[in-house]
């Protein structure tokens, strides 16, 4: 099998991102880096408010997530980032072409439970709405698949690792 892929975890706010991306990293032998590091204090601050960020906000964070994605490239690794839109993730592509998607997605009520009981993060609860309504899950030509986000962490990162197995069993040999 070919070296491991960089690996994007996305979804929306709550999910599991921050959790459940060092477990698959650890379980891929490969270094984490979290989204949420990337971002300047200004989107911080913003979303900190309980502003949602605009598209131009985002433009330098995914460019810098890119260029860590391209860095890493036939080396492995896995990065946070929500990727919510397509575009998002076209720009990620289009910096490190060989990405791949794992999409952390489950139901509302669920991921706003534990948005709920997590302590020191600047995403307020109250913006897990526009991440909803913000969310383009993954497209059948795009790099990756959903995974859900019920159970156990490990459970969860389990379950990515496996479907991570079967996406590169199925992919081109090179």
């Amino acid at each position: 099998m070919s070296p491991s892929p960089v690996v994007v975890v996305m979804g929306v706010a709550g999910t599991g991102k921050t959790t459940i991306g060092p477990l698959l990293a650890d379980r891929l032998g490969v270094p984490y880096a979290e989204g949420d590091d990337f971002h300047p204090a200004a989107n911080i601050a913003k979303m900190t408010a309980g502003q949602p960020l605009t598209d131009e906000d985002r433009l330098p964070w995914l460019d810098d997530i890119g260029a860590w994605a391209r860095g890493r490239e036939g080396l492995g690794g896995v990065v946070s980032c929500s990727a919510l839109k397509r575009s998002y993730r076209d720009r990620l592509r289009a910096a490190a072409p060989g990405v791949v998607f794992v999409h952390l997605a489950g139901d509302r009520r669920l991921i706003e439970d534990r948005m709920s009981h997590r302590e020191g993060h600047f995403m307020p609860t109250a913006l897990l709405d526009s991440q909803f309504a913000t969310l383009q899950p993954l497209e059948p030509d795009e790099p990756g698949f959903a995974v859900d986000v019920s159970g156990s962490p490990e459970e969860i990162a389990e379950r990515a690792a496996a479907a991570l197995r079967d996406h590169r069993r199925r992919q081109p040999a090179p």
